[in-house]
């Protein structure tokens, strides 16, 4: 197979040219959730503006399998001045025996809010969102504006504010009145962090997994780049070069498997979809909103009591690429920013995983999985029973 080399992060990395023919045609068959018949009826009652996609499969640029039932909240009306109907496309996964328009039977569960990550959409949570759902919890997995599923707006202004709020109006619409414990994974847990600060009493807890942020890259010298570079490197993006990237930054040191290849596959199908031009766009501007509005500098407003998750041998860095070597030399040293993100927020638990890269829950779901339930049961007071192969520092 023909080989490649990409310059990542400053270091030259070999790259396959191409997804292997085998697993570029092939998508995600997971079985629909049991309980999407339960869901559609409950649904139905909540608003004018939730409705189920009815194309599923392809729809806004993105032909891919979703392993439960796909819906759309359409939040035109509260973006001013908008000329363009926005769809936030989102999976929501109720708890057996559960319907929030009756009268009758279990209350409201505990609401849990899974956000993704750039290079991310909804099913990469689906793994987790699984045993919550079956132990009880409500968990929503809602897709940004000019991701996935969503809409790719042509005249929409990303900030991560607006982002935070239309996650809250996503909440209102579909009748969440309890808050919920929101987990954010890399450009989520930026997200997520925002979310916290923006909306403090309507987050019950906060779990930033890898999140981006924890730096501010201009102030440490990450030099400007046009909007026009950005839309190029979008367009340039590949199998190969996401695989390369992920290689070296998500699961540095692992061999490569299967369950990291398809998230690269299903990724790669936004980018050569029918609307690639809008997400290419969509995602230079996404580039200029997390570059330009850091929350490291707000981490010691953050009330929620949260828990990072961090994987030491991560080395993201946005703008890392285009930076000096000189600045690349000071960047993405995760195993000191986890320690110092943990020191600045007021009550926060780190668990901090030598061995683990950007993405511990699809790295090591089992591990990921054990440690969240400790989390949304009971806070994480029985972190250090699970014997993790991790430092805690409370």
């Amino acid at each position: 197979m023909k080989l490649l080399t990409l310059l990542v992060a400053g270091a030259a990395v070999p790259l396959i040219s191409a997804a292997p023919a085998s697993t570029a045609i092939v998508e995600d068959t997971s079985a629909l959730d049991a309980d999407a018949s339960v869901t559609a009826a409950t649904l139905a009652h909540s608003s004018k503006d939730i409705y189920p996609a009815k194309q599923p499969q392809n729809v806004n640029g993105f032909n891919y399998t979703y392993p439960s039932t796909l819906w759309f909240y359409n939040l035109t009306s509260t973006v001013k001045k908008s000329q363009e109907v926005l769809e936030m496309a989102f999976m929501d996964l109720l708890p057996p025996n559960y319907n929030p328009f009756s009268s009758v039977g279990p209350r409201e569960p505990q609401t849990v809010l899974l956000l993704h990550g750039k290079n991310f959409c909804g099913p990469t949570w689906y793994a987790a969102a699984t045993p919550l759902q079956k132990a009880g919890y409500r968990v929503i997995l809602p897709e940004q504006l000019g991701f996935c599923k969503s809409t790719k707006p042509t005249q929409y202004t990303f900030d991560l504010k607006a982002l935070a709020t239309n996650t809250r109006n996503l909440l209102k619409a579909l009748g969440v009145t309890k808050p919920p414990i929101v987990i954010g994974h890399s450009l989520g847990g930026m997200l997520a962090s925002r979310y916290a600060l923006t909306y403090p009493e309507f987050t019950k807890s906060l779990v930033l997994v890898s999140p981006i942020g924890l730096e501010d890259w201009k102030q440490l010298g990450v030099p400007d780049r046009s909007f026009d570079l950005l839309t190029g490197d979008e367009k340039a993006t590949t199998y190969g070069s996401l695989r390369g990237y992920e290689q070296v930054t998500y699961y540095p040191g692992a061999d490569w498997t299967e369950d990291f290849d398809k998230w690269v596959v299903m990724l790669t199908k936004v980018y050569e979809g029918d609307q690639k031009e809008k997400f290419w766009a969509d995602q230079a501007h996404v580039v200029e909103m997390v570059l330009g509005q850091p929350t490291i500098h707000e981490y010691n407003k953050i009330k929620p009591k949260t828990l990072l998750v961090i994987g030491e041998k991560d080395n993201t860095a946005i703008g890392k690429l285009w930076s000096p070597p000189d600045v690349q030399a000071k960047l993405g040293n995760y195993a000191v920013l986890g320690r110092q993100a943990q020191a600045a927020i007021p009550d926060a638990t780190l668990v901090s995983f030598p061995y683990l890269g950007h993405a511990p829950q699809i790295q090591d779901p089992e591990m990921f999985n054990r440690l969240l339930s400790s989390w949304v049961n009971n806070d994480g007071r029985t972190l250090e029973s699970l014997k993790l192969n991790a430092t805690i520092i409370r």
